[in-house]
């Protein structure tokens, strides 16, 4: 009998606990902007451009070398 009041104890312990991380989180300000998130996947991210600015990078220090050498 000892051990079921002790659980209940626990348990209404680690229920309260939980509680206050959930009052936290919305005084906080976690759940304030639930309407970006659900559209954010209808739009496409635009992918950067990699290739390109390494490809003008790389001639950008060759030129700068030659002039260098000149």
């Amino acid at each position: 009998m000892e051990a079921i009041f002790f659980l209940i104890i626990i348990g209404v312990v680690v229920a309260g606990g939980f509680l206050a991380a959930f009052i936290w989180a919305v005084r906080s300000g976690q759940y304030e902007d639930d309407y970006s998130p659900s559209v954010r996947i209808l739009f496409d991210q635009k992918k950067p451009k990699k290739k390109k600015d390494e490809a003008n990078s790389i001639q950008d220090n060759d030129t700068i070398d030659k002039k260098k050498e000149h």
